[in-house]
């Protein structure tokens, strides 16, 4: 059993799979109690826009849930499928796009549809879980470089460069624009400045900064001002938009291998249409609103500042995502939630060994365009009383706090 399966039947429904009800909002309930929630990835407030909920609801009620029946290769394809595509094609300046019906599995199945074992592959460190799984599946070489370090990332391109030329393949560069555990970004400048010299394609896995990053909201790339530099663009509903699905874009010749092979999608269901309409909706007002993401960033910068301000380590964030370093182990992690969640009422996540280093606790806030100032001055009061429990040995290793069995 792993790290975290030790804990597999304590707390459950308090630190894993709790449940939070009531309206999406910056505040709800948790097993009866309200607090501020800072755990949602609804970064520019739209899972209960108004025009957002109506749009969902008149698509639900004209449609129903099941349409389209099948795979949109067989009998999945409607014109507001192509309509959405077309869309986001724009909005990421690519000549194309297609829809994806979950971002994961999109993303495993876009990157064993681009390459085959003939092909290298040069990834970044911290990718994602969902590009990991992707990798699994790849027959050929792959070279891991360690998060942004530039002088190994071209040692390994290098490497791959000498391989491809043997194997008659070619270089797949894979990274993120934000990555969304620390919330810094990669380095998609510094990659590019290599890409004549060793001939690769980039893909980025942007689902974090889609809709957040850039002056229009299209992401790291627009942020980072390299849009063209990028060869395909990933980007998913589940973060900005508030939704389900996703989205890659990029050259129509491209477009129409990956329809063609990408198993997750020709094997199963196309995107149901209250999804597609919904999201046509929310790039709309993604596109023509911009007080959404300004009013995200407002709640970010004094959330950020604030408490950089009282002493706190967010590490290298440079996106709305928002890690709060401390040092303790996984029960001191434990108690600190707990009383963040009863005695202050407020929620946010936990991340601790193995995904940050033993000794390590990280708590990470997602602020939104519907959090409050007063919210943001809360809380940093709150985690500044905390961390001066956490310094005092309030908090003692080994001591679990007691919760309440599964409800």
């Amino acid at each position: 059993m792993g790290p975290l399966g030790q804990y597999a039947d304590y707390g459950y429904g308090y630190f894993y799979f709790p449940k939070l009800e009531g309206e999406i909002s910056n505040r709800m309930h948790f097993r009866g109690k309200p607090v501020i929630v800072w755990s949602l990835n609804n970064y520019l407030g739209l899972a209960n826009h108004p025009e957002v909920r109506e749009a969902d609801t008149l698509a639900s009620e004209k449609y129903g849930l099941a349409y389209p029946m099948g795979a949109r290769m067989m009998s999945g394809q409607t014109l507001l499928h192509e309509e959405l595509e077309h869309e986001l094609a724009s909005f990421e300046n690519k000549e194309a796009a297609y829809l994806l019906n979950y971002g994961y599995m999109g993303m495993v199945s876009i990157i064993d549809s681009l390459i085959d074992r003939h092909d290298v592959v040069v990834y970044d460190s911290e990718a994602h879980a969902c590009i990991l799984d992707g990798l699994r599946m790849h027959l050929g070489k792959r070279f891991v470089y360690p998060h942004n370090d530039l002088e190994k990332f071209e040692a390994s391109l290098k490497r791959a460069r000498k391989l491809a030329d043997k194997s008659g393949g070619g270089i797949l560069v894979i990274t993120e624009g934000v990555y969304g555990m620390a919330g810094d970004l990669g380095d998609l400048p510094g990659i590019l400045q290599f890409k004549d010299k060793y001939g690769f394609r980039l893909l980025v896995d942007d689902a974090h900064g889609f809709g957040t990053m850039g002056t229009t909201g299209a992401g790291t790339t627009e942020a980072q001002n390299i849009m063209d530099g990028v060869d395909v663009y990933f980007g998913t509903f589940a973060k900005a938009m508030a939704g389900i699905g996703g989205f890659v874009a990029t050259d129509k010749p491209i477009i129409k291998a990956l329809a063609f092979n990408m198993r997750s999608q020709i094997y199963a269901k196309s995107l149901p249409m209250p999804m597609v309409a919904g999201a046509l909706k929310r790039l709309e007002l993604l596109r023509t609103r911009p007080e959404l993401k300004e009013n995200l960033w407002i709640i970010v910068r004094a959330l950020q500042n604030g408490l950089r301000e009282k002493g706190f380590d967010l590490g290298k964030t440079a996106s709305p995502v928002t890690p709060v370093i401390l040092n303790g182990g996984v029960s001191e992690g434990t108690q600190i939630v707990a009383d963040l969640r009863e005695n202050y009422g407020i929620f946010c996540s936990i991340v601790i060994y193995p995904v940050v280093p033993k000794g390590v606790i990280m708590l990470r806030l997602i602020p939104t365009a519907v959090h409050t100032l007063e919210d943001v001055r809360y809380t940093i009061e709150a985690f500044s009383e905390v961390r001066e429990k956490l310094d005092a040995g309030k908090y003692i290793e080994g001591n679990l706090p007691q919760v309440a069995d599964k409800y």
